[in-house]
């Protein structure tokens, strides 16, 4: 067969086609078993899986921090150790314990700016580790070492905090005329922040700290080298604070007579645990199991004295104390302070030395933390 090129000459054959065989059509093959199918590449996600026993809404109760099982290691060392802690609205706890306890590395993990090993943390209902900025705008913190802009003022240090924090100006400037009067700093407000003492930085930093309004204010050992009339100040500073804003106040610290004037509860810390945690009786009683010890002097026989002593009710031992004054210690099940100068005043001894032991937060944080373990609190 030819084709016709169109002017009735005869065109080129034409070659047929070759036949391509056809493929048989046969049915796909059988799925692959679960075990022989390739397995999906796992994507990573920055956002920790949940935990089924992450503590309900129930367990935290009113809690602003609460931590449970909080944990914190370094390789091998272990920096915080099962950690449980609740602290509510209004309320000053003190962390109290030996540097290198492992307070300040607990204070990071409540911010978010360290992550926990193991356990859960929760601070005014946001988890710090998942969501750590929304943390920072609601806690104002202080560190044991505040920096500022030494070149300028204390004021503009203040506003460059505001700005940082989105606050509007006219709101930022009201608040900062506000903070610079509750921290004593006014007068100061102008002069540069590289005259001003340290006592005088750790006020600027309680300001910068309340910049944002926050509900919860952390503290690190605000009152870490500062002369003692600059202590009292900050400590009354934060009683203030307390009682006029409703603040909740979480305090670490090493010294004990500072936390003891601030606090109303206390947790005691050591090779990263706490120890014992409670309000000042509680911790008493938990010390002194149950009894209770008084020191008491007074003028006249010491046999006649002492005599009258063990016939007081409620007294369940006497020991006299060595000492070129005679003194004795006297045990109760409960509070006999006034039944024993009644009963020395009636008999004609002249009291001169009546004291409770355990009164002191000292003499309780050495009964209840080993001394091995510790030695480094003052």
């Amino acid at each position: 067969m030819t084709a016709s090129s169109g002017d009735g000459r005869p065109g080129r054959p034409l070659r047929a086609k070759p036949l391509r065989a056809r493929r048989p059509v046969v049915d796909p093959p059988p799925p692959a078993s679960d075990a022989r199918r390739p397995q999906a590449i796992a994507v990573a996600d920055d956002t920790p899986a949940p935990d089924t026993n992450e503590p309900t809404a129930a367990e935290i109760g009113d809690a602003v921090i609460f931590a449970r099982g909080l944990t914190k290691r370094y390789g091998t060392f272990t920096a915080v150790d099962n950690l449980d802690l609740a602290i509510r609205p209004g309320e000053v706890f003190g962390l109290l314990g030996p540097n290198g306890a492992g307070k300040t590395t607990t204070v990071l993990m409540l911010l978010g700016l360290s992550e926990p090993t193991e356990g859960f943390a929760r601070v005014v209902g946001l988890d710090p580790a998942r969501e750590p900025i929304a943390v920072k705008r609601r806690v104002g913190y202080l560190p044991d070492a505040v920096g500022f802009y030494g070149g300028m003022t204390g004021r503009d240090n203040l506003r460059y905090t505001a700005r940082l924090n989105g606050l509007p100006r006219p709101l930022a400037e009201s608040r900062i005329d506000e903070l610079l009067s509750d921290v004593r700093l006014t007068d100061a407000a102008d002069r540069h922040v590289e005259t001003y003492s340290r006592g005088m930085r750790q006020r600027l930093g309680i300001a910068d700290a309340l910049v944002k309004d926050p509900t919860v204010l952390i503290l690190d050992e605000p009152t870490i080298a500062i002369d003692p009339a600059g202590v009292d100040e900050i400590l009354a500073l934060l009683r203030r604070l307390v009682a006029e804003h409703n603040l909740t106040i979480l305090l670490s610290s090493h010294i004990l007579g500072q936390v003891q004037s601030i606090c109303d509860r206390v947790g005691f810390f050591s090779a990263g645990r706490i120890v014992a945690q409670g309000r000042l009786e509680e911790l008493r009683k938990l010390a002194g199991g149950g009894a209770i010890a008084f020191e008491v002097g007074a003028d006249g026989d010491p046999a006649a004295i002492e005599g009258v002593l063990r016939g007081v009710p409620g007294v369940s031992d006497v020991a006299r104390e060595p000492g070129d004054r005679p003194r004795w210690v006297v045990h109760a099940h409960h509070d006999i302070a006034a039944a024993l100068t009644g009963a020395l005043s009636a008999a004609g001894h002249s009291i001169d030395h009546l004291r409770r032991r355990g009164e002191d937060l000292l003499e309780i944080y050495r009964n209840l933390v080993p001394e091995e373990r510790d030695g480094r609190v003052g």
